[in-house]
């Protein structure tokens, strides 16, 4: 057993939930447990449920941070001084790459199917394409059809889900990755 922390550390959120990302990682999210978490941080498993309610609370704070993390790179792409068909092409590029270079995440984020977090890693997940969505819409065209992005999400989808355990990172399957990216801009079209 290893030394807990004493009480005049406090634990953070964060330092949990990164704890956890390495957790559900390494041994997937049935095998997690509050008390292997705490274990890791050497402290009590109480210290958790003080942020946490239970396992699944946590699950969602790691998806939802790693939801952010993708965010925030789509953002960045949009900010960037780079013209409107560049910024599109990236995007598109980015998502692929951050499936590919986070494969397990990826699947926490977009392919897990469990009764007792889909309903709330869906609502991430919604937010995140209304996101893709605002993004292409801003970048494309106004008068895009939903259908359409909505098609070009489900196409980067498969490209990622289609790679995962098959590669190791992006890089082994940048070219097809580049390539499927400007098939979809021109059905985007």
């Amino acid at each position: 057993m290893s030394p807990r922390k004493p009480s005049s550390e406090v634990l953070t959120k964060e330092e949990i939930v990164n704890a956890a990302r390495h957790q559900f990682i390494a041994k997937g999210f049935e095998k997690v447990t509050m008390r292997g978490v705490a274990s890791q941080l050497g402290c009590s498993h109480g210290a958790l449920y003080y942020h946490f309610k239970n396992k699944i609370e946590l699950f969602y704070a790691v998806v939802e941070k790693d939801f952010e993390h993708l965010n925030q790179l789509l953002k960045e792409i949009i900010i960037s001084t780079k013209e409107n068909h560049q910024k599109l092409l990236d995007i598109l590029i980015c998502f692929m790459k951050f499936g590919l270079n986070h494969q397990k995440q990826y699947e926490f984020m977009f392919m897990m199917k469990n009764a007792e977090v889909d309903s709330l890693a869906h609502e991430a997940a919604t937010k995140s394409y209304y996101q893709f969505e605002y993004a292409i819409l801003q970048l494309k065209n106004q008068n895009t059809e939903p259908s359409l992005i909505y098609s070009a999400f489900v196409a980067l989808h498969g490209f990622v889900s289609h790679h995962c355990g098959y590669v190791k990172e992006y890089n082994e399957v940048k070219e097809y990755a580049e390539a499927h990216a400007l098939f979809i801009i021109k059905g985007l079209a």
